[in-house]
């Protein structure tokens, strides 16, 4: 291994992304051969790191998985006051991270992995990467509100305007949402502006990645030609 900055380095272990590792270094939890690392520390081939006292091992073997998220279940490592975490439900031999939440009263895919670099390039709101969702609303859908929900909505409180967005309505109160930012609870903010409350919300899609038959609470392995364009939408090589 060539010497690497060390935020780097602690994505490459699957420990976090690089965002992440950097909020670790600046909190004083990154130790490198016994000193305590600063932002910009460079690792090199036999350097022992630790985070929280704990050594790493080193780079592991990348994993990308779809999990089914269900409701109850907050997307969280330690949240105290949650019945329910994340992390709690998924038994695998190695230690993975969510690239994208859902808040504890939406369903649905959650691509979890190992790999920093990669939930990097997926949350970086700049690539505009697709999340397809189902969305249940409290009552009928009009051709006014899905032209509002499609040109973007202004969320006071966060004082931004959404992206435009494509939508398709399935029922009388049912639609199809497809947005390319990560907003917090986002279509339930833009519904609520628009006078209608989301009774039920799932997310389907993540790029490339589909819910397909995925049961509550179960994953499975992302391999092949598909793994493959995730990484190339992501403008990565494996």
């Amino acid at each position: 291994m060539e010497q690497v900055r060390l935020n780097k380095y602690l994505a490459s272990c699957g420990l976090c992304s690089r965002r992440d590792a950097d909020g670790l270094i600046a909190a004083g939890k990154v130790k490198v051969n016994g000193h305590m690392a600063k932002m910009g520390t460079k690792v090199f081939p036999g350097d022992v790191v630790e985070v929280n006292g704990k050594k790493l091992s080193g780079r592991e073997e990348k994993k990308v998985l779809a999990f089914y998220k269900p409701v109850g279940v907050t997307c969280s490592e330690r949240d105290r006051h949650a019945e329910k975490l994340i992390m709690d439900m998924i038994q695998y031999p190695v230690r993975l991270t969510y690239a994208g939440r859902l808040d504890k009263d939406s369903e649905g895919l959650l691509i979890l992995t190992n790999d920093g670099d990669l939930i990097d390039a997926m949350m970086r709101g700049a690539n505009a990467h697709e999340k397809e969702y189902i969305v249940k609303v409290d009552k009928e859908i009009t051709e006014d509100f899905l032209k509002d929900m499609a040109r973007g909505v202004y969320l006071k409180e966060l004082d931004i305007t959404t992206r435009p967005c494509t939508l398709e309505q399935m029922g009388k109160f049912t639609f199809k949402i497809v947005l390319t930012q990560g907003v917090n609870r986002q279509i339930r903010r833009m519904c609520k502006t628009l006078g209608y409350d989301v009774k039920a919300l799932k997310r389907v899609r993540v790029m490339n990645i589909m819910l397909q038959n995925l049961l509550p609470g179960k994953y499975r392995e992302i391999a092949g030609e598909q793994l493959e364009e995730l990484y190339r939408s992501c403008g990565m090589r494996r």
